[in-house]
């Protein structure tokens, strides 16, 4: 099964405002696939070390996942300097419920909804599935039907799933060939987790399953390159274990040689496109129409 052969639907692309702080309103991209559906619909969490990029970055994953029959809806959310966390968690909770509200407009179904995430969003797409009524999470009420945001799957392109382990791994690289990248990761650390290496530990999904913590745990796919720098291999093994271990499932596939946002950086690859083609099959299997 290639992205070629479920390559099914023309799509629709629009900007919608979903939520509103003050005057500064937080836009969804929304892939939307032509036809009556029902379609599975996913969120896209967008990657930058919580501090960069936009709904846009993962436009290379977003369409031919859209064209294989998902809605795929596409996030900004508050990042520094406008906000730390947790209030990137509280727009996302936000966004996957408004999504259910209006899932017979997209053509989907408010129990069919799934979450992508990228990098630093894969940590906040781990950490939605997890804690999905976190009440810090989702304070911001919603008029209408009452819907939580809880998911069916979880999609991780190698994603910060440790943060605190990636903060100590930033540190002992700042002497070494990957300084500049370090002194990045760091800061942006520094911005988004406000609290400290405290925050770090709490808002935390390896941390948060050894502490023995009430979660849910919906099906898992995580994908990474073999050459990735900026997400340890020890963080990776030791989240899977946890989870397993708990009762959680988790489908790994790794890419030879592929740094970190090998399908950001180019979706055309034969490796982006075989991890596209992943998601899709995923997707379509744990989240049927």
């Amino acid at each position: 099964m290639t992205t070629a052969t479920l390559t099914r639907y023309e799509i629709d692309v629009e900007d919608v405002e979903y939520l509103r702080h003050g005057n500064e309103p937080l836009l969804a991209r929304i892939y939307q696939p032509r036809g009556t559906g029902p379609f599975p619909i996913v969120i896209d969490l967008h990657g930058g070390a919580w501090c960069n990029k936009d709904r846009t970055s993962d436009a290379g994953t977003d369409e031919p996942l859209a064209k294989s029959g998902v809605v795929v809806v596409s996030l900004d959310f508050r990042m520094p300097p406008v906000a730390g966390y947790p209030a990137s968690m509280v727009d996302i909770n936000f966004a996957i419920r408004w999504c259910k509200t209006r899932a017979t407009e997209l053509h989907g179904r408010p129990d069919r909804v799934g979450i992508l995430g990228v990098s630093s969003g894969g940590h906040q797409a781990m950490l939605t599935a997890l804690r999905p009524n976190d009440p810090r999470y989702a304070a911001l009420p919603l008029p209408g039907k009452a819907v939580d945001a809880t998911v069916r799957c979880a999609i991780l392109c190698w994603p910060v799933i440790d943060p605190l382990g990636r903060y100590q791994y930033a540190r002992t690289m700042q002497s070494g060939a990957h300084k500049k990248q370090a002194d990045n990761w760091l800061r942006c650390h520094d911005q988004y987790w406000q609290g400290g290496e405290a925050a770090m530990t709490e808002g935390n999904p390896t941390l948060a399953l050894e502490r023995g913590e009430k979660v849910q745990m919906p099906p898992v796919l995580y994908l990474q390159g073999t050459a990735d720098v900026a997400h340890p291999l020890p963080n990776r093994e030791r989240f899977i274990a946890n989870y397993r271990k708990a009762g959680g499932r988790v489908e790994l596939h790794l890419f030879e040689g592929m740094g970190e946002a090998f399908i950001t950086n180019d979706p055309t690859s034969p490796a982006a496109r075989s991890a596209i083609d992943k998601i899709i099959e995923f997707v379509h299997r744990e989240i049927p129409a």
